[in-house]
């Protein structure tokens, strides 16, 4: 994974936000910089999955400030083409092999023909899914599927990820993986917020929601 072309810095003041008008996260402060992560814990409906939403851009700041630093540039707008969400739901199509599906998550984040095979098969490597390269993901298990996920994150090539709950539905080995993916892009200068109820073997800040 090559260093990221631009780095991001996050910054979130008093923040707030609210789901169907009533008020579900209040008063987080947080403060991102490159090779910087931050594990969100709190109960269920504690709002870790809306505070994550709220970051990628889907919902409204309901109270206080976000601002996205690129290069030090700073604003209060979302970041184009910078973030990957990873969420509860996994966007496999499951007529598609694993390897059919990563192919097309990296024409979607503009990977060049030249690269693609290649980056395609490291990606299923890295998460230990590459003996399952030719079958299709309706055949694959749920963890199988998670790990497939989480490749594609790391062909993005985007400097922020969004997290939620990345290991859920895998084994040990799997959340090793999923560790060492977030470590890796952490030293290449990217930044992750995670939600997650087990913590994950990463060097991380840590914010208790609710």
């Amino acid at each position: 994974m090559a260093t990221y072309l631009e780095t991001v810095s996050l910054r979130a003041e008093n923040v707030g936000c609210d789901r169907g008008g009533l008020p579900i996260v209040r008063g987080v402060d947080l403060a991102l910089a490159p090779g910087e992560a931050v594990q969100l814990f709190g109960a269920n409906g504690a709002g870790k999955s809306s505070l994550l939403n709220l970051f990628a851009g889907h919902l409204r700041v309901a109270e206080g400030s976000i601002s996205w630093g690129v290069d030090d540039e700073w604003s209060p707008g979302t970041p184009a083409n910078q973030i990957v969400y990873i969420g509860h739901e996994i966007p496999v199509k499951l007529a598609l092999t694993a390897s059919e599906n990563l192919t097309f998550w990296a024409k979607t984040y503009g990977v060049g023909p030249s690269d693609l095979k290649d980056l395609v098969r490291k990606a299923l490597s890295r998460v230990g899914m590459i003996e399952h390269a030719d079958l299709r993901a309706g055949r694959l298990s749920a963890g199988q599927r998670r790990r497939l996920d989480i490749a594609r994150a790391g062909i993005a090539k985007r400097p922020v990820w969004l997290m939620d709950e990345p290991a859920a539905a895998i084994d040990e080995a799997g959340e090793k993986i999923v560790s060492e993916l977030i470590t890796n892009h952490l030293e290449h200068n990217g930044i992750a917020i995670i939600a997650t109820h087990d913590s994950l073997d990463v060097v991380s800040q840590r914010l208790v929601i609710g």
